[in-house]
């Protein structure tokens, strides 16, 4: 148990530090559960929905209203399933389970992308595209906004910034024929809370 927590603190200390420095024999964390919540930008649930472009939470993932600076926007809560986390340098994976649809009301197309992971060595959340084995980047991780706290058997990451990949936007763009998904758009913000 000692040990377990010493490596959780040395995972939340990771976090906040830009440049991690290398170790030969770097500490692991295996993460048991947890969940992580995507809250999309208000401004940004607006410019989909006037676009025709419903952003759908498909199952074990919860869909929920929530505000922020008193807008109203969607809140999106997928559980964490495993992965592991490392220390000097700083890097892993967090798996979930879940998936989200963006569905074309005008022509009636869509594209789900699942089964997120959130891929600290590449700094990038990762899903894979629904009714295929292909796994894409969907949005570059900003740690440079995120809060982090250790709790007694875990970690808190509140804050993170997404930004949309240039492989998400052309796949969005091109398969709903619309126009608004553009790269490095900031789409929203992640809470991750890693359970070891």
């Amino acid at each position: 148990m000692t040990r377990t927590v010493v490596a959780a603190a040395s995972v939340v200390a990771a976090l906040v530090i830009t440049a991690p420095t290398a170790s030969a024999t770097p500490h692991t964390v295996h993460v048991r559960s947890g969940h992580t919540s995507v809250t999309v930008a208000p401004a940004i649930a607006k410019a989909l929905l006037s676009n025709g472009i419903a952003p759908i939470v498909t199952r074990p993932g919860k869909p929920s209203l929530t505000t922020v600076a008193n807008q109203p926007t969607l809140k999106a809560t997928y559980p964490i399933t495993g992965g592991a986390l490392t220390t000097d340098p700083l890097g892993g994976k967090i798996l979930h389970k879940g998936g989200l649809r963006f569905a074309n009301v005008f022509n009636g197309r869509s594209l789900e992308v699942m089964n997120f992971t959130i891929d600290l060595n590449r700094a990038e959340l990762t899903g894979r595209v629904a009714g295929t084995k292909t796994r894409v980047p969907v949005f570059k991780l900003d740690l440079s906004t995120a809060k982090v706290k250790l709790t007694k058997h875990g970690a808190d990451a509140t804050n993170v910034t997404l930004k949309l990949t240039s492989e998400a936007a052309g796949a969005l763009n091109t398969t709903l024929r619309t126009k608004v998904f553009s790269p490095g758009l900031t789409v929203g913000t992640a809470d991750t809370h890693p359970r070891f």
